[in-house]
């Protein structure tokens, strides 16, 4: 689930101030600890196959974030895509994987142990 900053609902304006609101934007109920994390990745960047050999060869931990800038497409276990462009926030649910077009500066907050899991195996794929 993308939404572009003009698509997310104003809760309020005052004078200097507008705050935005996406409710219902995926739920952490029955997740570990959040991480926060920062990623930055070049364009050409294809995850999967650093995922293959996890369940459905697909990240299986949800991400709340927001892309600073660049651009990239997520493709979810049902074939779907969505395209995510600089200044986006986005929710993404198990069973995911992603490709770069746009050199790319993300921030996600995720569950610490499931998204640890995923980077765990990774690491083990790039020989580390």
């Amino acid at each position: 689930m993308r939404v572009s900053k003009n698509d997310i609902p104003t809760k309020f304006e005052a004078p200097g101030a507008i705050a935005r609101q996406k409710v219902d934007f995926g739920s952490a109920s029955g997740f570990s600890m959040m991480g926060g994390e920062y990623f930055s990745l070049a364009a050409g960047t294809d995850i999967s196959p650093l995922l293959e050999g996890l369940q459905g060869d697909l990240c299986q931990s949800p991400h709340w974030g927001y892309l600073i800038q660049g651009a990239l497409t997520v493709t979810f276990s049902d074939g779907a895509q969505e395209d995510v462009n600089g200044g986006d926030l986005f929710y993404w649910p198990p069973g995911h994987t992603l490709s770069v077009s746009e050199d790319a500066e993300i921030i996600l907050f995720s569950p610490q142990h499931e998204h640890g899991v995923v980077m765990d195996h990774i690491i083990g794929k790039m020989g580390g």
